[in-house]
């Protein structure tokens, strides 16, 4: 893959993980261990890990406190991105948003369709900035997780880190 400006070697990203499952407990959370696992092959750090039931109001309390927090620098949720009744992540979190990045729900969802055919179009990941830091919003299952974060994250997060704090 090119890509357009390399960005420097060696920096480090900060990151935050949610999961949002009303069943899933630490030894069961399949996509936040990934989530983990590939943030540390690629060199970042998770700062900060959670499992929450998908409630809005969960969400946005565990976003608030993390806008608090000064060693993280992204956020990356997973799970609750469909359309059944429980899934209220994209809805929590589309109020706090204050600048989008159409793009990655667009590209994620072309990836998707690549892999899984139309069911792609119930996915409502998205990706935005909140209070100054980078927020990625995936589904829960793990190859979805493994696709966003290798195809579209890892490659972009020391950039899009950087573009937020410039």
């Amino acid at each position: 893959m090119v890509y357009p400006h390399p960005d420097a070697l060696g920096i480090t990203v900060n990151c935050a993980v949610i999961t949002l499952s009303d069943t899933r407990v630490v030894e069961t959370d399949k996509s936040g261990q990934l989530i983990h696992e590939l943030l540390g092959k690629a060199h970042h750090v998770v700062k900060a890990y959670v499992i929450i039931k998908d409630e809005p109001d969960l969400i946005q309390k565990e976003l608030e406190n993390l806008k608090e927090r000064t060693d993280v620098d992204a956020v990356i949720l997973n799970g609750g991105t469909g359309i059944a009744p429980r899934d209220t992540t994209y809805d929590a979190i589309e109020k706090l948003l204050e600048k989008t990045l159409p793009g990655f729900g667009e590209i994620f969802r072309f990836l998707s369709y690549e892999e899984i055919g139309s069911r792609a179009i119930a996915s409502r990941a998205t990706a935005g900035t909140y209070q100054g830091k980078l927020i990625f919003s995936l589904p829960g299952s793990s190859g979805a997780v493994r696709l966003a974060m290798e195809k579209l994250i890892i490659p972009e997060l020391v950039h899009l880190v950087k573009q937020i704090k410039s």
